[in-house]
């Protein structure tokens, strides 16, 4: 079990449900970042006690700045410098990942040039920057643990058997929408589209759980994460959230992890890994299960998924500008000002017209990644 974490995002949905894990397991914050939300954090440092804290939002951290004056507690400079000097504290052992977005980019690296382990629930990171992020895991020797619930399902079922593995079993719900055509999908709402029927998540994670961008992003993640060719991952629809991946051996043995669909579960792992401990989670009652499902998914009603997926293939840029695109489209369809379906259409386009570049460099995948959301703005525009 790791002894003292910062926690990137701590009062985001992953990051709460990490807090409320190092709580009640005892674990020591070194440091808590946000965005904006100074009222929760100042809840969260009453409990954890961090030393250093920032705030990404500049009128925020003023107010950060304020509040804790002549507290003793440190506070970061606003935006990405303060969560790379989060990441790269002396005396914390382990960085949870919790931002969303491509912002987790930088700080993940400095959090493994720095040695820490990554408890890792930025998919972004690996998505766009993937195979950066792992060579340079590999030189410094930085642990990276998946928080992902599939992704940290695959880990479980592949440890000792990384040179066994044929095929990885990819499990998604299919979303509230499962089986709706894009004419049905039209008219989805923002509303709609945040009821993930088994999951509570925030808002941009349960939009790309919908559209199923979110398994296509999970794809690329994990080719990253276990060093797995496109042709080794199959894709399932599993609606009932109880087996969160399999993997299949080289023998046809599959192994499954089954569990109730709470993100506590993973978070801890990541956190106790190799051990494990008593976690407040309920526990799952096989008796009480109707039944499980497993369907292939169609990619004709779900052109996030498949757009993806041909993006695993191509790589270089590509998945770069996919995550920014997506990003961008959703963020403006919360807004309401891009439909449902447009969410698709405005990757699609930007994947187009951005230059793509097959072997980047690090300043290359940064600079898709700010052309593709500058193209999705003034597309809308």
């Amino acid at each position: 079990m790791v002894d003292k974490v910062v926690i990137l995002g701590s009062t985001g949905s992953i990051g709460r449900q990490s807090v409320e894990v190092c709580r009640r397991l005892g674990i020591k914050a070194a440091a808590l970042t946000t965005n904006k939300n100074i009222g929760l954090l100042m809840e969260q440092i009453k409990v954890l006690r961090p030393e250093y804290v920032s705030a990404f939002d500049k009128d925020a951290s003023e107010r950060l700045r304020a509040e804790l004056e002549g507290t003793g507690v440190t506070v970061g400079p606003p935006g990405e410098a303060g969560l790379i000097e989060a990441a790269s504290l002396e005396g914390a052992d382990c960085v949870v990942t919790a931002v969303s977005g491509a912002v987790g980019l930088r700080p993940t690296l400095a959090a493994i040039e720095a040695k820490k382990r990554i408890a890792l629930a930025n998919k972004e990171t690996l998505v766009c920057a993937g195979t950066v992020v792992m060579r340079r895991a590999r030189e410094t020797g930085a642990e990276i643990v998946p928080v992902d619930s599939e992704h940290s399902a695959i880990f479980q079922c592949l440890s000792g058997r990384a040179g066994e593995l044929r095929r990885i079993l990819l499990t998604g719900s299919g979303g509230p929408f499962r089986g709706w055509s894009r004419e049905q999908t039209a008219g989805v709402t923002p509303e709609q589209a945040v009821k993930h029927p088994n999951w509570s998540m925030g808002a941009k994670i349960s939009v790309d759980s919908a559209t199923m961008m979110n398994k296509g992003l999970e794809f690329i993640e994990a080719m990253h994460l276990f060093s797995a060719r496109p042709e080794d991952i199959e894709v399932l629809i599993h609606p009932e959230s109880v087996v969160h991946s399999a993997v299949e051996l080289v023998d046809g043995t599959v192994i499954a992890q089954l569990g109730v669909p709470d993100m506590a579960l993973p978070i801890q792992y990541a956190l106790t890994w190799p051990e494990r401990c008593e976690s407040a989670s309920a526990r799952l009652d096989m008796t009480a299960l109707s039944g499980l499902h497993f369907l292939k998914p169609d990619y004709e009603k779900l052109p996030c998924l498949a757009l993806a997926m041909d993006c695993a293939k191509r790589g270089g840029t590509a998945p770069a500008v996919l995550s920014a695109a997506n990003e961008a489209a959703v963020a403006l369809f919360l807004a309401r000002r891009l439909g449902y379906n447009e969410i698709y259409d405005c990757v699609a386009a930007a994947l187009g017209s951005i230059d793509f570049i097959a072997e980047p460099s690090l300043e290359d995948i940064l600079a898709a990644d700010t052309a593709a959301r500058a193209f999705v703005r003034e597309r809308i525009s």
